[in-house]
């Protein structure tokens, strides 16, 4: 049976890293949302893996490094990376991003 319902208070926030925390939402086999929280100062260090993903701006301010490119984002802003594409971010200030990935990660269930 499908799951259709992922209740915010049902979920768990889960500290990845110093100033990191993340808390998954609805997914299936397909498609991820993944809640992500920075503080301030906080790297996501330069990574790649074989999902596609799209990341929303929800609050705070970013520089994300997406193959050769960087960008510096806000409130509003969105980014997509394809499969294999190295990418990785610094928290310029505080704030919130909705990733979401197809397939589903696997490593955050």
């Amino acid at each position: 049976m499908t799951k259709n319902h992922f209740p915010a208070a049902e979920g768990q926030t889960v500290q990845v890293a110093p100033g990191l925390r993340r808390r998954v939402g609805a997914f299936n086999d397909n498609l991820m949302c993944v809640e992500v929280h920075f503080d301030t100062g906080t790297v996501a260090p330069l990574h790649h893996h074989p999902h596609e993903q799209i990341t929303y701006v929800v609050s705070g301010r970013f520089e994300f490094t997406v193959g050769d490119r960087t960008h510096v984002v806000g409130p509003g802003d969105s980014l997509y990376k394809q499969p294999g594409i190295v990418h990785g971010a610094t928290c310029l200030q505080a704030g919130t991003l909705i990733d979401m990935f197809t397939p589903h990660r696997e490593d955050f269930v």
